[in-house]
């Protein structure tokens, strides 16, 4: 059993999983830092494939060896869904759930190790609300994240999230213009809008706001955000406000479409309310409203059933809508969901097709990073000599050009096929 005394060193957070956790990786930190709670190995884990909860397992168990003695914490989405498996394993000293993560109290030492209660994992689903916290940023100073949604309502027949994020939850208008103009204040070029459904922000607020009012409201209140950027959305719940907000030039021309298919019954049988068509049609608005946006998506190779004419859907979908940065993923069962219980590919299969998958993302990547070459662009330095372009596209320089957090003018010169090289002007 790991020790329960935290020995006089920092605590230390471990991530797994998406840009939401990193979020709250960050407010974790602030909190334990707040309470005082040093020498523990907190690890903010991820559920959304089975290869992620058998990372989960893999890095506590390195995290335990790395540190003998340090008490072991797990989290995050991982531990809300098999709480009892943390549990069982003997190098971890607490299992702490998703709600709980993000309450400051959570962190007193003398709370956490006060007693011998090993799980504090409630019911997720019974949480009905979401708190605004501010954290300092992420990338540096080029950015920061702000949480203003958590959970999902939906119930796509692959997916575990909501039973570890619970129900659609959204941060008040109000709380989030006031967390970005603190931002701003302190010399945040960019902010990024994050959340698990993000599109579903507003629905249970008064007066049911969608997010196209969110962002009008933020591009309205803190005229001084240089740059306002929108992280993963539901292709099919783009509203119109939001499609007016894509005209602002301080809005980044980058989107990334949450797809999963190209095919119609796979999609059905995925239970994803858009069709094949619908999300070539929101591309193509999309790129009407601005010629210069770039596009993410993410797709799913070998889901249950899927044909080889089906995934071939799938391969055309990345020209058809454009997409210069995939995401692919192998399907993996997650037990509990409608589609473990589906007929199953043979997993040969399923990487044979996500190694295709990857191929033609690569070579829709490099079609993009073409089109940049010989321009000059706005470069967001991160650190040392990378950046990003307003459309997310990554930058590197052959030596520092600029202070982290501050937009560099500079000609594109070529690319290593997945990051643009370029001259500070």
């Amino acid at each position: 059993m790991a020790q329960t005394k935290p020995a006089s060193r920092p605590s230390q957070v471990i991530t797994l999983g998406c840009r939401l956790n990193s979020y709250e990786s960050e407010v974790m930190r602030g909190h334990a830092a707040a309470a005082g709670l040093d020498g523990a190995i907190i690890v903010n884990t991820c559920a959304v494939t089975a290869e992620a909860m058998r990372s989960a397992r893999q890095t506590v168990r390195r995290a335990a060896k790395e540190n003998p003695g340090a008490p072991v914490i797990v989290t995050g989405c991982a531990a809300q869904i098999d709480a009892a498996m943390f549990a069982d394993m003997p190098e971890v000293t607490r299992v702490i759930g998703n709600h709980e993560k993000m309450q400051a109290e959570t962190w007193q030492p003398a709370d956490l190790f006060g007693d011998e209660e090993k799980v504090r994992v409630n019911d997720i689903m019974s949480v009905k609300e979401t708190a605004a916290h501010l954290i300092d940023g992420m990338d540096g100073r080029a950015r920061a994240y702000v949480q203003v949604q958590n959970g999902c309502d939906h119930r796509c027949t692959f997916c575990i999230i909501p039973y570890g994020r619970g129900n659609s939850r959204s941060v008040p208008a109000g709380d989030v213009v006031n967390m970005i103009k603190r931002l701003v204040e302190t010399g945040h070029h960019e902010v990024v809008l994050t959340g698990v459904d993000l599109t579903s922000w507003g629905a249970d607020l008064p007066g049911e706001p969608q997010l196209g009012n969110l962002v009008q409201r933020i591009l309205k209140l803190v005229p001084d955000l240089k740059q306002l950027r929108i992280s993963s959305i539901d292709a099919i719940e783009m509203d119109e406000a939001l499609f007016e907000a894509m005209a602002d030039p301080r809005v980044a021309p980058f989107m990334h479409l949450s797809l999963q298919h190209g095919d119609n019954l796979m999609l059905k049988r995925m239970k994803r309310r858009h069709s094949r068509e619908e999300a070539i049609e929101l591309a193509a608005r999309l790129r009407e409203i601005r010629p210069d946006i770039a596009l993410g998506a993410d797709i799913i190779a070998g889901f249950p059933t899927e044909t080889e004419t089906a995934f071939a859907n799938s391969l055309d979908l990345i020209e058809a809508c454009g997409i210069a940065f995939l995401h692919a993923f192998p399907y993996s069962p997650r037990p509990g969901t409608p589609a473990a219980r589906m007929p199953q590919l043979e997993k040969s299969v399923i990487k044979a097709r996500a190694a295709r998958l990857r191929e033609a993302g690569a070579a829709a990547l490099v079609k993009h990073l073409d089109t940049h070459i010989g321009r000059e662009a706005e470069v967001l330095i991160e650190q040392n000599a990378q950046g990003r372009l307003p459309d997310f596209t990554p930058v590197f320089f052959d030596t520092p050009s600029g202070e982290a957090g501050r937009p560099v003018r500079a000609r594109i010169i070529g690319h290593d096929k997945t990051r643009l090289k370029a001259q500070a002007l």
